[in-house]
């Protein structure tokens, strides 16, 4: 049986606080999460109810099978997990000054080990089989992961939903300025692209967020999802169907993992087939139910959750 979502990329241990509004030389208790965005996305639509899977890499080691464990318990198939011998699996601290304030420090040297995904170990006939793959950004950072990530985009040739998760992290690139002829190759084998102004700006050189969909229309996908912040996310597909959506009510308490909760839900949208107001609604109140805790991963809302939250117009 085919996934319905099989992605590819980050993975590694998020050592969150807690305590918030600490900063982190004061922090004295910390816990311990999955984290990494394409893992993440790939909870996020399993706890949604779908067959979901992950290519990536640990180290190894034990933070590696932690890794492996939090994966089979969120029910996310770990067969393309695999480790790096030499390289530890990252780390990352975060610092939480609820509503819009939380660094990240990222431990990720000498490399990660998930930029280590090499071409040549592929399973190209379930990346293509799957009725969704999702790609980040940062896949692209690096040799030999940049190569992988742009053969299986290749050899998927646009069969079903092909998500490119911008994932701008300019700290992961040698050479940040580099890095827009690369996400203009992974463009042209997209179908749907996600980011916000940061990055939609990075992949396409636009700002505006109506001339940056089209930007991203014109690179060659079908359907540019551009989150705004605070004015919401606006989406428009290349048949012409928009929406323009404001986010959902919340008492934010950590914003990390916002993005991954509403990169689920917009898979669960897009594999039932539903129109693009009530994706983008439904994703929105998937990414505010997140901002609301503390945790990412182990913080994936139900389809029950999803619903509440519309319903009652807020996340309470």
């Amino acid at each position: 049986m085919a996934y319905d979502l099989i992605t590819m990329g980050r993975i590694g241990v998020d050592l969150y606080p807690l305590q918030t509004g600490v900063p982190l030389p004061q922090v004295t208790s910390f816990g311990k999460f999955l984290g990494g965005s394409a893992s993440n996305v790939a909870v996020a639509a399993a706890r949604l109810g779908h067959r979901t899977a992950v290519i990536t890499r640990t180290g190894d080691d034990p933070f590696g099978t932690y890794l492996h464990e939090a994966l089979s318990g969120f029910g996310v198939d770990d067969r393309w997990v695999t480790p790096v011998p030499g390289l530890p699996t990252p780390v990352t601290f975060c610092e939480i000054f609820p509503p819009d304030d939380f660094p990240l420090y990222f431990y990720r040297q000498p490399k990660a080990p998930d930029l280590e995904i090499d071409a040549h170990e592929l399973d190209l006939d379930a990346i293509r089989g799957a009725r969704i793959f999702w790609v980040t950004g940062t896949g692209l950072s690096e040799e030999p992961s940049r190569t992988a990530t742009l053969a299986a985009l290749a050899h998927r040739a646009k069969a079903g939903t092909t998500v490119f998760d911008l994932d701008w992290r300019p700290m992961f690139w040698k050479d940040p300025a580099s890095a827009r002829p690369f996400y203009a190759e992974a463009l042209r084998h997209t179908t749907v692209a996600v980011g916000n102004l940061d990055e939609v700006e990075v992949a396409t050189g636009v700002r505006e967020p109506r001339a940056a969909a089209q930007a991203l229309l014109d690179a060659g996908c079908e359907l540019a999802v551009v989150k705004q912040g605070p004015k919401g996310v606006l989406a428009v597909s290349a048949n012409g169907e928009s929406a323009e959506v404001p986010p959902l009510p919340v008492s934010v308490l950590n914003g990390l993992g916002a993005g991954d909760a509403f990169g689920g839900s917009l898979c669960d949208g897009l594999l039932a087939g539903l129109d693009l107001e009530t994706i983008m609604r439904r994703a929105n109140a998937a990414g505010a139910i997140v901002a609301s805790r503390l945790e990412c991963s182990s913080a994936m809302p139900t389809a029950e959750e999803i619903a509440a939250a519309l319903d009652a117009g807020a996340v309470l």
